[in-house]
């Protein structure tokens, strides 16, 4: 008998031991989700301003349609990435948009009228304000997934994790040149 109360309180101490484990996990996978969408509204943002932006430097920059051109491609890029979730294709059109508005501000500082436009300036404010804050975003997603990534690999967590099909999720990693600076002495030759 008192092996069959200690057999069943051991039972039910794993038990709830394993229900705490699943609820951490769903939680850390609910953190990146979170942490994913807050960047995808600071993508969203960006992506309404840009437009507003090109349209008020084609007021100005007559013979700048390839650099506007460039912008507006890399925006899309960015939008479909975000949009299928696709993290890895994502680092990669952020560094081309990041590059191409880099470009776009090099170049507007050709034309003293535009840069001396209420709603340029406007923009260009806001936009790099959104830079900024998606650089926020992206390590904190990046910290999500890391603790999220630990716990689903690490003991007694895997073990939990792999009865219910909790995953390893994909940080948001850039390569050595998107990390550079830009170059802007050679924005401007461009």
């Amino acid at each position: 008998m008192v092996v069959l109360i200690v057999l069943l309180a051991t039972l039910i101490v794993l038990l709830v031991y394993g229900v705490g484990i699943y609820n951490s996990l769903v939680s850390l996978r609910e953190n990146v989700k979170v942490a994913w969408s807050n960047i995808d509204v600071l993508l969203k943002q960006r992506h309404d301003e840009l437009p507003k932006l090109i349209d008020t430097c084609k007021r100005y920059m007559q013979f700048e349609s390839e650099t506007l051109e460039g912008v507006m491609r890399a925006r899309s890029s960015v939008s479909d990435a975000s949009a299928a979730g696709n993290v890895a294709e994502l680092g990669a059109a952020e560094r081309r948009l990041r590059a191409g508005v880099g470009r776009l501000f090099a170049v507007a500082e050709s034309y003293p009228a535009l840069k001396a436009d209420e709603t340029f300036q406007h923009l260009q404010g806001r936009i790099t304000a959104l830079e900024e804050a998606i650089s926020d975003r992206r390590e904190l997603y990046n910290e999500q997934v890391n603790v999220n990534n630990i716990r689903v690999q690490s003991l007694p967590d895997a073990l939990v994790a792999g009865w219910f099909g909790f995953k390893p999720a994909q940080l948001l990693e850039f390569t050595n040149e998107e990390k550079r600076d830009v170059d802007v002495g050679a924005l401007f030759k461009a």
